[in-house]
């Protein structure tokens, strides 16, 4: 991500700036508007159980092209099925990340699950992937989207950005404007991925099996994961939701004599991990224990081993490369689809390619990101501070990242709400990441579920790197989808 002095500036939806006292008369109702329906957090600097912060968001939804936006839509259900395929491909997980597993502790240890369950076969064929392709506005290219990252594992904020878009619907009606909430598409992301969690229990077939999320420690985005759970228990009132972290999993798991996993007497259907994407979920050997022994289990996993090493940096840059795709794809329009959403990305494996991306790296850093095998925001090293990076490792450490190029989104303008934060807030200069959520179900042979599942907007500072709003550094939100000759004027 990257602003520069010229970099255009979508047209707001409404006017601004507002008047201060209307300002602070509809802030205050978006800040309680949050609160009451659970856009809202646990605070990190002054965590309780018993409260919450509303979640940071953006008072009016951020312009995002149209034809863009659709393109995003329409193409999910075959990024869905790419990463299904991928998932399923031995030779190229293994082959991928060949280098990466040799320096990157955390990876190998997840490989090596995937290696042992191999060895003695999947216990369940299914896998469920409940996926997000992140995507940002490209200027250079006409504003169309580049794909920023595929998330296979943990893929939050379905449940609040279904909230957002009622919520920002709510603020342009109070200010007027209610003929432009046409112009936000509806949003059920929610629904989307907890029928996908059923669909997959109705899969497993036991009307007493239960859904399990593996959950943090401590769990910041506490509505997000609650507003899940209490979805399936509402519409589907037959099933139950357990939440258990990794240590619980190894001190209350064990496999039953058709190699179900059981929590004490209760068999478990389908296993939604919220955690165990960082090192800092594995507390000790137990934590990698629980997961292996969930991997082993008759239960459909969101995600399973291969699914979430296909959501690595590494297999994401060997996607892609020309011709990859062919391998994965059919089609050649969905070829060519989805070729033209890859920005660049390079290997840094020590070999004559890799040597040459660093070479690359060390005279133009302010062009690329520097992406590690992690997810959860906050790991990425961006323009000059590139190459003292780079320096700091050996040649056989850095096959554990990859490079890629900076997308260069455009600007929008408008008040950005944090908890704590300005009163009234200031007009700020923004950038969006946009999410589409998608749903995968199936075996290696055969795709039983496959749709579009509803997206989110995260809206950050234009000069702010990271935008995870977990993470402390964005702000919710949603699209307000504007035409081409409106982007024009």
């Amino acid at each position: 991500m990257s602003s520069e002095a010229n970099t255009p500036v979508l047209p707001n939806c409404i006017r601004l700036p507002l008047p201060e006292d209307e300002l602070m008369e509809v802030v205050a109702k978006a800040k309680d508007y949050a609160i009451m329906h659970g856009a809202a957090m646990r605070s990190k600097t002054a965590f309780s159980p018993d409260s919450l912060n509303f979640a940071p968001f953006v008072l009016v939804p951020s312009s995002f092209p149209r034809k863009e936006f659709e393109k995003a839509v329409a193409l999910q259900p075959i990024i869905n099925r790419l990463m299904h395929n991928v998932a399923h491909d031995e030779e190229f997980i293994t082959t991928t990340l060949a280098e990466t597993i040799k320096v990157d502790e955390f990876t190998a240890n997840l490989f090596n699950i995937y290696r042992k369950v191999l060895a003695h076969g999947f216990t369940q064929a299914y896998s469920i992937g409940l996926l997000r392709s992140d995507y940002m506005a490209h200027v250079y290219e006409g504003c169309a989207i580049k794909q920023v990252e595929i998330n296979t594992v943990a893929s939050s904020f379905a449940g609040i950005a279904t909230q957002l878009v009622p919520q920002q619907k709510f603020v342009l009606s109070e200010l007027g404007h209610a003929d432009k909430l046409h112009n936000m598409p509806s949003n059920n992301a929610l629904a989307g991925l907890c029928d996908g969690m059923v669909k997959a229990w109705d899969i497993y077939a036991k009307p007493k099996a239960v859904i399990l999320f593996i959950i943090e420690d401590v769990s910041y985005n506490i509505c997000d994961q609650r507003f899940h759970e209490f979805y399936i228990r509402e519409t589907y009132p037959h099933i139950k939701v357990l939440r258990r972290t990794l240590t619980e999993v190894h001190k209350e798991g064990k496999l039953g004599q058709s190699k179900e996993l059981l929590l004490g007497n209760q068999e478990v259907a389908v296993i939604y991990f919220r955690a165990g994407y960082e090192p800092g979920h594995y507390h000790s050997q137990a934590e990698w224990d629980a997961r292996y022994l969930m991997e082993t289990s008759l239960a459909i996993k969101c995600p399973s081993i291969h699914y979430h090493l296909a959501g690595t940096k590494k297999v994401q840059q060997a996607l892609a490369q020309p011709a990859v795709l062919e391998r994965f794809i059919n089609d050649p329009d969905e070829i060519k689809a989805v070729g033209k959403i890859f920005t660049g990305l390079y290997s840094l494996d020590d070999n004559e390619a890799g040597n040459a991306t660093y070479e690359m790296a060390l005279r133009t850093p302010e062009k690329f990101v520097l992406k590690p095998q992690r997810e959860g925001g906050g790991n990425n090293v961006y323009g000059v501070d590139i190459p003292d990076a780079l320096k700091r490792m050996s040649r056989v450490e850095r096959s554990a990242w990859i490079l890629m190029d900076l997308i260069h989104p455009p600007l929008t303008r408008g008040y950005m709400v944090r908890p704590g934060g300005d009163m009234p807030p200031q007009i700020v200069e923004m950038v969006s990441e946009l999410g589409i959520f998608g749903v995968v179900i199936g075996d290696a042979e055969h795709i039983v579920h496959n749709y579009q599942a509803g997206h989110m907007l995260r809206t950050k500072l234009s000069t702010a790197n990271e935008g995870g709003v977990a993470a402390g550094l964005g702000a919710l939100d949603s699209p307000y989808l504007i035409d081409t000759d409106e982007e024009q004027n």
